[in-house]
C-alpha cells in the first residue's frame, strides 16, 4: 500500500519525538522531587538532633535504628551512609531550591565528598554545564580538575577560585580552554614507557570519546595528520578538533619530548595556512595546543613570544596527578597573591 507507515516517516518521528520529550520531564521531575526528599530528611534529621542535643556516638546509634526502621517500611536506599549523606545534604544547601534538579543523587553523593565549599561549588555548576555523568564527575574530581585549572595560568587568586565557583568553566576566549597538565591515564599506559609520537597519536583517537571530555566543552573532532600543502610539500597536522563556543579551529601537535621552538613555529605555519585557506569567514582565528612531556617556563615564553597566533604549550601526564601536590601549590600560589595584594596596599 502507497499509505504504509514506514519506521521513518514524519508521523511517527514526531510521536516519537513527543514520547521522549516527556519521558525526560517525567524522570527530571522524579528526580527533583527525590532531591527535595531527601534534603527535608537530612533537614528532620539535623533539628532532632540540635533539639535533643545528642552527642555523635548516640547520633550514630539512632541513624542505625533509623535506617532499619525506613528499609523495613520503604525497601532499599536508607542505608546509614546513605542517611548520612541526606544530613550532609542538608547542612551543604541551606536552601532546597539551589538544589539543581539536573543532577541526580549519585552526583550529589559525590559531590559531598568535598570539603571545600568553592571546589564542590565548581564541581557542581561544571557537571551541569558539561552534562557530566557521575563516573565523569568522578574521573575530573580524581584528576584535581579543579587545582589543573587555577594552576594553568600561573596567576592564580581569589578572584579566579571565585568566578570557577560561581560559574565554572566560562569559555570567552582562547586561554579559557588551556589545562596544564592534561591527563591521559584513560590511555592505560605506564608511566615511565617510552612511546612513539604516532602511538599515541593512535592511543588518543582510539579513546576519542574520553580525550574529548578531557579537552572540555565544545570541542568536536575532525582527525589526525591533516594535510597542508605549501610550495608542493606536504605536511601533515598530528589532530585537529573545532571548538563551537570560540568557533574557531584548534591545532595538536603531539611531542613525546620536551618543548622546542621548532615545534612552536611548526605549528605557528600551520596556524597561518588555516586562518588564510580553511578559514570561513565567520571562523575566529585558529588556535595551537602543543602538548609535551615537559614544559619550561623561560623557554616556552621565549618560543611562543611574539607570535601573533594563539599558541599554547601544556604538559600531558600519563598517570593521575598527586592531588595534595596540586592542592599544595595552588594554596602557595594564593598565598604568594594575597601576600603581594597586601603589600601593594601597604
Amino acid at each position: 500500500m502507497e499509505n504504509q507507515l514506514t519506521p521513518g516517516s514524519s508521523m511517527i518521528l514526531e510521536i516519537r519525538e513527543l514520547l521522549e520529550n516527556a519521558r525526560k520531564n517525567v524522570a527530571q521531575q522524579v528526580n527533583s522531587q527525590l532531591l527535595t526528599t531527601y534534603w527535608n530528611i537530612g533537614r528532620i534529621i539535623v533539628e532532632y538532633e540540635q533539639q535533643n542535643q545528642i552527642r555523635a556516638d548516640y547520633g550514630k546509634q539512632t541513624l542505625r535504628e533509623l535506617s532499619k526502621e525506613l528499609t523495613r517500611e520503604f525497601g532499599k536506599g536508607f542505608s546509614r551512609s546513605n542517611l548520612q549523606n541526606m544530613r550532609a545534604f542538608y547542612l551543604a544547601y541551606e536552601k532546597c531550591q539551589t538544589v539543581s534538579g539536573k543532577l541526580s543523587w549519585s552526583h550529589y553523593c559525590e559531590l559531598l565528598s568535598i570539603t571545600d565549599e568553592n571546589k564542590r561549588s565548581f564541581y557542581e555548576k561544571e557537571s551541569i554545564n558539561s552534562g557530566w555523568s557521575v563516573r565523569e564527575l568522578k574521573r575530573q574530581i580524581d584528576s584535581s580538575l579543579y587545582e589543573r585549572l587555577l594552576l594553568s595560568s600561573g596567576d592564580a587568586n581569589k578572584e579566579k577560585v571565585l568566578s570557577l565557583a560561581q560559574q565554572g568553566i566560562e569559555i570567552s576566549q582562547p586561554a579559557d580552554i588551556i589545562r596544564d597538565p592534561y591527563v591521559f591515564e584513560f590511555l592505560g599506559v605506564p608511566e615511565n614507557k617510552p612511546m612513539l609520537e604516532s602511538d599515541l597519536e593512535k592511543a588518543l583517537v582510539a579513546q576519542i570519546e574520553k580525550f574529548l571530555l578531557e579537552l572540555g566543552r565544545g570541542f568536536m573532532f575532525v582527525g589526525t595528520q591533516q594535510r597542508v600543502t605549501l610550495n608542493n610539500t606536504h605536511y601533515y597536522v598530528d589532530m585537529v578538533f573545532y571548538n563551537k563556543i570560540l568557533r574557531a579551529y584548534v591545532l595538536i601537535e603531539l611531542k613525546t619530548k620536551k618543548l622546542t621552538p621548532e615545534a612552536a613555529g611548526q605549528l605557528n605555519m600551520y596556524l597561518n595556512y588555516y586562518a588564510a585557506e580553511v578559514n570561513d569567514p565567520d571562523d575566529n582565528p585558529p588556535i595551537g595546543i602543543i602538548l609535551c612531556t615537559e614544559k619550561d617556563s623561560i623557554a616556552a615564553e621565549y618560543a611562543l613570544g611574539g607570535l601573533s597566533n594563539n599558541i599554547f604549550a601544556s604538559r600531558y601526564v600519563l598517570y593521575m596527578p598527586d592531588k595534595e601536590q596540586l592542592i599544595a601549590q595552588v594554596e602557595a600560589v594564593l598565598k604568594n597573591w594575597h601576600e603581594n595584594k597586601d603589600n601593594r596596599h601597604e
